[in-house]
């Protein structure tokens, strides 16, 4: 496994299409991402949850859908959603295109078995099991019923993630989302999965979800084991969920490392829900100073980026969120990522270039007002001031420096959830 030395960043098709995305779509948006966005770093698209269902709806699940599988339980693409699927060839012509324009392809997939296999007791590739003999008819995922979880005292458990990775890999697929293995905590089901990428011959970078309640306890099963870790349930266009994630990254911030990333969730920014799960077709809810706090906030906890709108669709003020250089930066080439403070609704993060001597500092105002502060500069983990001037990400502007008590002190003045992002001349 060739391990990304950068967070990594991306589209997926989940908070714009839900369950019903076409490969027109996602080709639009690939498209879309390879002419505007690929030069700063953006180079994945992911098609989200029930690619194989030809019914799936907006709004939310049919329970007990009839999914389209091979003759062993993999999962097929819905041929009336990806006609390029037709004749039994998956995803491969969908992963040459999007290869084709420089990008990398992904895919969603359920944790386990599907029960339609198990129900036809389908056999299992290479093997004299059948389907049946190998799930946990006990392990269910409580808002999807697509699937069973598997019982890995069989070997016919890791030989059905054996083959549903060669198959994957076979496509093209470059980049695995796969859903219900943290919400509890499915470690067995974790470590085959990873085992089966390991022996399917082609590098696939591992994400895992949802992330509900996620502990530190297994930072290190998890670092082992997928490249991609979610540290929340799905965040949506609200700034209570956005809020929530100042705690979460600050608890996993001093832990990101190459090729072990955790995960605060995609960027519902831009234009979104147009057959979700949840609402209807709007812009995102969250202001353009909320949208600033979020990306700033992804951005200097290295979180991975992965959005969420259509991005065709989308105006061009999306277009400058997600092309801002120094805020890639702070996500691309930054150490030491870390809250430095938390005062109120005053919240302070900071870290340090690692392809020069420049110091980041974030500033968000949490709160429901303007914040007006001086703030020392001995508290921005910045060092002594050089002769250069710092300067604000965002605005462009320099940043407003003066003293308060004698001691050099940066002025802040941030709307109501606002942020601001310095870069200090090292």
């Amino acid at each position: 496994m060739t391990l990304a030395q950068t967070p990594p960043m991306g589209w997926n098709s989940w908070d714009c299409y839900g369950t019903t995305v076409t490969e027109e779509e996602v080709v639009a948006n690939a498209a879309f991402m390879a002419e505007h966005l690929l030069p700063y770093g953006w180079d994945t698209v992911v098609v989200d949850i029930q690619w194989y269902e030809s019914a799936a709806r907006a709004g939310g699940y049919n329970d007990g859908a009839a999914l389209e599988l091979d003759g062993f339980g993999r999962q097929l693409p819905a041929v009336n959603r990806f006609p390029s699927a037709a004749g039994g060839r998956g995803f491969e012509p969908l992963a040459e295109r999007i290869h084709g324009m420089g990008l990398k392809f992904g895919l969603h997939i359920m944790r386990g078995i599907p029960r339609q296999a198990v129900r036809d007791r389908l056999p299992v590739e290479g093997t004299n099991a059948t389907a049946d003999q190998i799930a946990d008819t006990s392990s269910t995922c409580e808002w999807n019923t697509d699937n069973f979880g598997l019982n890995h005292d069989h070997p016919g458990a890791q030989a059905y993630y054996d083959s549903q990775l060669r198959l994957f890999a076979e496509w093209g697929v470059d980049f695995v989302k796969a859903d219900d293995m943290l919400g509890p905590y499915f470690a067995a089901e974790i470590a085959a999965y990873q085992r089966a990428i390991s022996r399917c011959g082609r590098d696939m970078l591992l994400s895992l979800s949802p992330g509900r309640a996620l502990s530190l306890a297994h930072l290190e099963h998890l670092r082992g084991n997928a490249q991609m870790w979610r540290v929340s349930d799905d965040l949506w266009d609200v700034w209570e969920d956005v809020e929530a994630q100042f705690a979460r990254m600050a608890r996993w911030a001093p832990h990101q490392r190459a090729g072990a990333w955790a995960d605060a969730d995609m960027l519902p920014v831009g234009r979104i829900a147009l057959r979700a799960e949840r609402g209807t077709a709007r812009l995102s809810r969250l202001t353009m100073d909320e949208q600033r706090t979020m990306l700033t906030l992804w951005c200097v906890s290295r979180s991975p980026l992965m959005l969420g709108c259509d991005l065709p669709s989308s105006p061009p003020e999306t277009l400058a969120l997600l092309t801002n250089t120094d805020l890639l930066d702070v996500l691309n080439a930054s150490r030491n990522n870390r809250e430095l403070l938390r005062d109120g609704d005053l919240v302070l993060w900071a870290a340090e270039s690692t392809t020069s001597e420049d110091r980041f500092v974030a500033v968000f105002n949490t709160g429901t007002a303007d914040l007006v502060r001086m703030i020392p500069v001995g508290d921005l983990g910045v060092g002594a001031l050089s002769g250069g001037r710092a300067r604000e990400a965002w605005s462009g502007d320099e940043a407003a420096l003066g003293f308060q008590g004698g001691l050099p002190a940066l002025e802040v003045k941030l709307p109501a959830h606002g942020a601001q992002l310095y870069r200090f001349p090292g």
